[in-house]
């Protein structure tokens, strides 16, 4: 099976297309253009390097939360596209499982983790065993104090991986001599990850695929406090 998969669920984009576990081309960029205007080039970037056409994917693979509300609807905006236009089934996976498999060289407990800013950050662990993953918890946004007490009790080596790593080695390093990051090479949210992510999950089709959010946009948050003020 050869899949598409692409995150914009953070400052960075990147594609990747896979096929049968294997890494045909991989593109990541993070250079602080909006995501609009860098993840079409890339894809079809991603696609010329590997020779394939949009028509010799049979599924497309997309990070579809948690993860910056913009990024992740430009994500969902664009596979949808790209799904209507060849016929083709698709996957939304949670970022953070991405993250995971993108991250999973090393035995231990892989700690992927995005600032959700607040002194938060959107988190969920897996224990890793020779490239296998098993999910020890729901994706959740959880305080750095409540992460400090779960890494903190676990006798694994925990590694940290996604954008708020370096965040997190910052804040509870000191908390949590059992914390590591992974290389920065394998760190950061990569089409990959979600590609590998979705090969044992079923398909959607493209008016079926949906953002996943934890928290409500700033915005309605802020809306809903004032109301609740008035």
């Amino acid at each position: 099976m050869t899949i598409l998969g692409i995150d914009s669920s953070a400052v960075s984009a990147g594609c990747a297309i896979v096929k049968d576990g294997r890494v045909l081309s991989e593109g990541f960029v993070n250079i602080g253009l909006t995501h609009s205007q860098t993840l079409m080039p890339l894809i079809d970037d991603t696609l010329n390097r590997a020779g394939l056409t949009l028509e010799q994917i049979d599924r497309i693979a997309v990070s579809h939360g948690p993860g910056s509300f913009t990024g992740v609807r430009i994500g969902i905006a664009t596979v949808k596209g790209l799904a209507f236009a060849g016929d083709i089934p698709c996957t939304g996976v949670s970022t953070l499982a991405a993250i995971a498999h993108g991250a999973a060289c090393a035995d231990g407990v892989l700690c992927p983790v995005m600032d959700a800013r607040r002194d938060q950050v959107y988190n969920a662990l897996f224990a890793c065993e020779k490239g296998e993953l098993t999910r020890l918890c729901d994706d959740r946004a959880i305080s750095l104090d409540d992460l400090a007490a779960d890494i903190a009790a676990r006798e694994e080596t925990v590694w940290l991986c996604g954008d708020g790593a370096q965040l997190c080695m910052d804040k509870l390093g000191e908390r949590c001599p059992n914390l590591r990051m992974v290389p920065e090479c394998i760190r950061w949210q990569r089409g990959y990850g979600a590609a590998m992510a979705a090969q044992d999950l079923p398909t959607v089709d493209a008016a079926s695929l949906l953002p996943v959010y934890l928290r409500l946009p700033q915005a309605e948050r802020e809306l809903r406090a004032r109301k609740g003020t008035e």
